[in-house]
């Protein structure tokens, strides 16, 4: 491809991401960071856990994204009563053809939120694993591949753990990042007063397609990671295996999944390459909720340490 073609690709994948952006903050107000870090995961191919106190906005922005995108949104009230089977979908006997008739389930879109995951049982639980790492469910031998794109945003409140199944490590393992939306100040909540007086969700119109998110998550997979970054990320990762205050360090899947944000974060602020400030910034985000601390530590802590003692080299 000529440098002029690669010029014209760049900037066209620049306006959709501005306009998704823009879009995305009509109802979403001050929350640009987060904006980003859920996109970051959308493109870089993987899922959102969203931990925080109830009425933040998560739904809000699940929804928005999904009509910004104009993909397919289900949502899912995880309590201790739902099933696999309310996620994934079954077979149902149809007496009129006398045959089975496959009924898809919510798992069947291109965005997937999981409301108070940490409130369904862990067999429940377990059913996002395959279609969250696979893409596919599996039903009676038979695997059903789910839309593409296909993003998953997981919320669950870190306040109140009574009635709740922690996820586990596998489970947490599955989500690119986690990250917290926080209250808003106060002069962003009464611009959000101003602004939801007259705009709904459903009045957001869309700005991309299904189909551009894909060629955004490809295009993603083409910015360039040199050596010298990725071995400041392995630096990074092996040193939280190494760490006395963790008692589980990063898996490999996690070194993968923090090369593969900083690529997505790369191309949402239109580079076609990688910065080492790229991965300084996503670690906490994307680390964290991947290990485990001994002591009662934070987690989130123990990542800004070691981002201070591990050297960057000529990263």
């Amino acid at each position: 491809m000529s440098s002029d073609l690669m010029l014209d690709a760049s900037t066209a994948m620049g306006d959709r991401l501005a306009r998704l952006k823009a879009n995305l903050a009509q109802a979403i107000v001050g929350k640009d960071e987060a904006i980003r870090l859920v996109l970051v995961a959308l493109i870089s191919g993987g899922h959102a856990l969203l931990e925080d106190v109830p009425g933040v906005g998560k739904t809000l922005l699940a929804k928005s994204l999904a009509r910004s995108i104009n993909g397919k949104f289900q949502r899912i009230q995880c309590t201790p009563d739902l099933l696999p089977t309310d996620i994934t979908g079954t077979n149902i006997w149809n007496p009129s053809s006398g045959e089975f008739e496959f009924l898809p389930g919510p798992a069947f879109a291109n965005i997937l939120l999981a409301d108070e995951i940490n409130r369904a049982t862990p067999r429940t639980q377990s059913a996002l694993l395959e279609v969250m790492e696979e893409q596919q469910v599996t039903i009676d031998g038979n695997a059903r591949p789910v839309p593409h794109p296909f993003f998953v945003i997981a919320t669950q409140n870190p306040i109140e753990y009574q009635g709740t199944f922690p996820l586990p490590e596998a489970q947490m393992d599955r989500f690119t990042l986690a990250l917290s939306l926080g209250y808003p100040t106060e002069a962003e909540e009464l611009q959000m007063l101003q602004r939801h007086q007259f705009l709904a969700v459903d009045q957001l119109q869309p700005c991309i397609s299904p189909e551009e998110v894909s060629e955004l998550q490809t295009a993603a997979r083409q910015v360039t990671v040199t050596l010298a970054l990725q071995q400041y990320i392995l630096r990074l990762v092996r040193a939280s295996r190494a760490d006395g205050e963790i008692t589980l360090g990063v898996s490999p899947r996690g070194t993968v999944a923090l090369q593969r944000a900083a690529q997505a974060y790369a191309l949402i602020e239109q580079r076609d390459y990688t910065l080492p400030d790229d991965v300084k910034f996503l670690a906490p985000y994307v680390l964290a909720h991947r290990i485990i601390p001994a002591g009662g530590k934070q987690g989130r802590a123990i990542i800004e340490r070691l981002l201070e003692t591990v050297p960057v080299d000529d990263a």
